[in-house]
C-alpha cells in the first residue's frame, strides 16, 4: 500500500510542486524582465523628450535668428530706398530759379574748391603723392566716373 501512495504521491505530487515551482521562478523571470523593459522604455522616452525639447529650442532659436535678419534686411532695403529717394527729391527742381541755381552750383564749387586745395597740397609736397594722396586720387576719380557711368544706366 507504501509503494502505491508513493507511487502516486511521488509522480503526480512531485510533478505538481516542480511545476508551480517552475510556473513560479519563470514568472519571477518574466515579471523582472518586464520591469528591465519597462525601465529601458522610460529611458528611451526620457531621451527622445530631451531630443525633442532639444530640437524645438534649436528650431525656435533659428526662427528668432531669421526675424532679426529678415527685420536687419527690411529696415536696410528701406534705409536705401530712403536714400534714392532723398537723391531723386534732391535734383527735382523747386521752380525757384535762384534756388535751383544753387543747388546745380553748391556741389560742382565745393568739388573745385576741395580739389584746388589738395592741388595746393601736392605743389606744396613737390607733386610727390604719398598713400593719402593715391587713396584720395582713388576716390575722386571713382565718383566721378564711375558714379556718373552707374547714375547713366540707372544704378
Amino acid at each position: 500500500m507504501f509503494s502505491a501512495l508513493f507511487s502516486f504521491l511521488g509522480g503526480s505530487v512531485f510533478r505538481m510542486i516542480w511545476g508551480e515551482a517552475a510556473s513560479f521562478f519563470t514568472k519571477r523571470q518574466d515579471h523582472a524582465n518586464e520591469m528591465e523593459m519597462v525601465r529601458l522604455q522610460g529611458e528611451l522616452d526620457q531621451a527622445t523628450h530631451a531630443r525633442s525639447l532639444e530640437n524645438l529650442r534649436l528650431q525656435n532659436d533659428l526662427g528668432v535668428r531669421q526675424i532679426e535678419v529678415q527685420g536687419a534686411a527690411d529696415v536696410e532695403k528701406t534705409d536705401a530706398d530712403a536714400f534714392k529717394d532723398a537723391m531723386r527729391a534732391a535734383w527735382q527742381p523747386t521752380g525757384t530759379p535762384f534756388i535751383d541755381a544753387w543747388n546745380g552750383a553748391i556741389r560742382p564749387a565745393a568739388a573745385s574748391v576741395v580739389l584746388a586745395l589738395w592741388a595746393a597740397k601736392l605743389f606744396a609736397q613737390g607733386f610727390k603723392m604719398d598713400d593719402y594722396d593715391l587713396e584720395i586720387s582713388g576716390v575722386v576719380l571713382g565718383f566721378f566716373f564711375a558714379d556718373r557711368g552707374l547714375s547713366k544706366r540707372g544704378k
